[in-house]
């Protein structure tokens, strides 16, 4: 697994913003240069981008795809009920003329952001996803046919704390020469 140290290759410091002020409009832009798009396609572009540990929220996308809207730098159209934003000759100059802020910006992230760390976390929390629907089938399952009894109840919360408490114990472990394995 990894330590809390550890993690910090990954996407962020503990309680650092992803983006400094102002970034994503560069970010967004970046990505419409590419492909004219909706606000959740470049949402869902953005999470893949960091392996689901990034999306930036509907409440910072829209209001900097307005903002680039009124700078002139997209502009939009309605295909299907969703609003699509292309990339303007304006907004390509823009971001040519600050092609350093840009490429800037884009080496921190991927300072932050190890490609490796990245392929690593994404493995595991697969593999965690899978636990933990299989225990919810297996649970699902077995209620079904017979809901358990007060005291079995009680014994499964008692276990589902303990593991809990177990896997908390294990995160905060700083990581040794003996952990180093790869999960």
């Amino acid at each position: 697994m990894w330590s809390r140290g550890e993690f910090r290759r990954g996407p962020r410091q503990w309680g650092e913003r992803f983006f400094e002020k102002g970034d994503l409009k560069y970010v967004i832009l970046e990505l419409l240069k590419d492909k004219p798009s909706h606000g959740y396609e470049l949402i869902r572009a953005l999470e893949d981008r960091f392996s689901g540990f990034y999306a930036p929220s509907p409440g910072a996308v829209y209001p900097t795809l307005q903002l680039l809207e009124d700078m002139g730098y997209v502009t939009v159209v309605e295909q299907d009920g969703k609003k699509v934003y292309t990339v303007t000759d304006a907004g390509r100059t823009f971001l040519s003329e600050r092609k350093p802020v840009v490429d800037e910006i884009w080496n921190r992230m991927r300072d932050r952001w190890d490609p490796e760390f990245s392929r690593e976390v994404h493995r595991v929390m697969h593999d965690l996803r899978d636990e933990v629907r299989d225990f919810g089938r297996m649970f699902a399952e077995q209620a079904r046919k017979r809901w358990p009894d007060a005291d079995q109840g009680r014994r499964i919360r008692e276990v589902m704390a303990k593991a809990r408490q177990d896997i908390q114990t294990i995160l905060s472990e700083e990581k040794t020469p003996a952990s180093s394995t790869k999960v």
